[in-house]
């Protein structure tokens, strides 16, 4: 099924109109306002493209657009539509802010009970995770840049005194998110010889390395980032010897909320008291995955030519930005430690922490992976590997291939999903999990990033055609009756053979965003030049050459009787002419076509002549 944005995205914001607005107004439903992260979610699947893309914008109600109003036409009219979705953010606002004006980031019913006969505390819905300290900076980076557009479009004075609080709460809730990840942030070092040693130097060493082997390949693959870690980071004195120590082993990244002992972060931003924190020192693939998305976002385009941060966000920006390219080289260099075989390639990943494997844990890797072939200049062998690994993925995750009898992939990656359990939350109660029902998302979003970075006119093909497989799986599965139709997740209709666990929420306001967020990369993809063919570069040079050749010779004829007619001809073919000129760099296959239909044009202008000379 082929991509297409901006029908696809009128879509998805139809159905949320549907879904979430009644008379013009925003509606929360019964399950609003229960998770920080389903809320964000919600808002950013309106907020996301409106601010991504110009023929999406809401920000500016002169320019937008009629089919825009039309879908959205149940949250009102083209006025109406930016003030209720202001109206919306600074409930969310209200809603996820404690009664110490601290801003909070409560995971809510995404949490779940290890043990099914035990409810978890209230004091556990409420932690923070780092999802929602995610999505709140992509959030609040959205509305910032939303407001600053808005405000000098409205005119009414109730508006622009929500604007002004909305404002003021967005900025504090984006520097609480930043410094909430900054305090989640772990280096966890351990022994070769210990489970987490085994797990990694076995994953390292494919069975063709020792144990020996492996390390001292770690030490020489990891030896600058190690220092680059210990010098620029401070993560308590442990660590810092054990990082020292280079017969140890290590890992970094996210782990799921703030670590337990994490030191406070300094900051002027009246952010209210930061709270203690919950988790262990260990670092989660896909907290770590969800944490760099969120990341990224701050040191985007948009967000510097727009000056949505101030200059203590400019600094804590910063300190995450260094952590974001240190887990990158990191987990870079794990994916591809070993150049014979990747450990990316060995599907499924196993992780050292939580001693668990899935196909899930695999593509957080490549995600990771997919993020460093972003930043720095690609190889063709690394892009060309990385769309096998993400080919087998599809293949092993039923997208691509069927299911079998009772299929536990089905069951694993796309029914329950992925369960996380969630260390050092039985401090507070019942031991907690997460949920990873996303597979199909993930791998649709990865891969769409993927072919944005392409410029392999083979790799892009393969992934072109895999992106779209994923996203006709992932089309099937929008919900078709009931509450949120045209939203996601049925299941059901992607393995209708399938025994499909029924969930508590009809909506999986996580799967509907990141198929938004597709969409938006989708538009990118699409806008880029097309893919440049250095073999149809040539062809089109030469026909451009002959081409000029016989027009400089048509134009030493005389003229016919019809010199009028002759003369319009003779200047089409220099428009055209001039056209492919300009085009054959960026668009040789263009630049080919209107060639080839010149010497058409040429040569149909020589036969008349020919035949006119002999008489006929």
């Amino acid at each position: 099924m082929q991509i297409k944005p901006r029908q696809h995205l009128l879509d998805i914001w139809q159905a949320i109109a549907r879904h979430s607005f009644d008379g013009g107004e925003w509606q929360w439903g019964d399950w609003g306002k229960e998770s920080s992260v389903a809320d964000a979610e919600r808002l950013l699947c309106l907020l996301y493209p409106a601010t991504e893309i110009p023929a999406f914008r809401l920000d500016d109600p002169d320019t937008t657009q009629e089919d825009v109003q039309q879908v959205l036409k149940k949250a009102g009219g083209r006025l109406d539509i930016p003030a209720n979705l202001v109206t919306a953010a600074a409930d969310f606002m209200r809603t996820h802010t404690g009664e110490d004006k601290r801003p909070t980031f409560a995971g809510g019913y995404y949490f779940g009970s290890q043990d099914k006969t035990k409810e978890l505390t209230e004091e556990q819905r409420l932690l923070g995770v780092v999802d929602s300290y995610s999505m709140s900076i992509t959030l609040c980076l959205a509305l910032l840049g939303f407001l600053k557009v808005y405000e000098t479009r409205t005119r009414r004075s109730d508006i622009k005194e929500t604007i002004a609080e909305l404002r003021a709460a967005t900025s504090n809730r984006l520097t609480a998110a930043m410094v909430s990840l900054l305090r989640s942030f772990v280096v966890n070092v351990f022994d070769t010889d210990s489970s987490q040693g085994q797990t990694l130097t076995e994953l390292l060493g494919q069975q063709r390395l020792s144990q020996r082997q492996v390390l001292n390949k770690f030490q020489n693959r990891f030896r600058a980032l190690r220092a680059a870690i210990n010098e620029s980071v401070f993560l308590g004195i442990d660590v810092q010897e054990g990082l020292k120590d280079e017969n140890q082993l290590f890992e970094c990244g996210f782990s799921w909320t703030m670590v337990k002992d994490a030191p406070e972060v300094e900051t002027s931003e009246p952010i209210g008291p930061q709270p203690d924190g919950v988790a262990n020192p260990v670092p989660y693939l896909y907290f770590t995955v969800v944490a760099l998305d969120g990341i990224q976002d701050l040191f985007s385009d948009r967000t510097l030519t727009l000056g949505l941060l101030n200059t203590e966000q400019q600094r804590l920006a910063e300190s995450l930005r260094l952590r974001w390219e240190l887990t990158q080289q990191y987990w870079s260099g794990i994916a591809r430690f070993n150049a014979e075989r990747w450990p990316l390639e060995d599907i499924p990943w196993r992780t050292t922490g939580q001693k668990l494997e899935s196909e899930y844990f695999s593509l957080s890797v490549a995600a990771i992976l997919v993020h460093d072939l972003m930043r720095r200049r690609a190889t063709d062998d690394d892009l060309t590997r990385t769309v096998g690994v993400m080919e087998r993925l599809a293949e092993r995750g039923r997208i691509t291939s069927r299911m079998v009898r009772d299929d536990p992939i089905v069951h694993a990656l796309h029914n329950v999903g992925v369960v996380l359990p969630l260390q050092g939350s039985e401090r507070l109660g019942p031991p907690m999990t997460w949920a990873m029902t996303d597979f199909s998302a993930q791998l649709l979003k990865r891969t769409v990033q993927l072919c944005t970075l392409s410029r392999n006119l083979a790799s892009h093909d393969r992934l072109l055609r895999l992106a779209e497989d994923v996203f006709d799986h992932m089309w099937r599965r929008r919900i078709r009756d009931g509450e949120g139709v045209g939203l996601w997740d049925n299941i059901h209709a992607a393995y209708p053979d399938a025994e499909i666990h029924q969930r508590r929420v009809p909506v999986s306001w996580s799967i509907t965003e990141r198929v938004t967020e597709v969409m938006v990369q989708a538009n990118v993809m699409y806008r880029q030049p097309p893919i440049r063919s250095n073999e149809l570069t040539e062809l089109a040079k030469a026909l451009l050459s002959e081409s000029a050749h016989l027009l400089g010779n048509e134009q030493m004829e005389p003229a016919p009787a019809d010199a009028g007619r002759h003369g319009m001809q003779l200047r089409n073919i220099e428009v055209k002419l001039r056209r492919a000129r300009t085009l054959v760099e960026e668009q040789p296959g263009t630049a080919y076509a209107l060639t080839l239909d010149v010497l058409g044009q040429l040569d149909s202008l020589a036969r008349a002549r020919e035949a006119a000379d002999r008489g006929v």
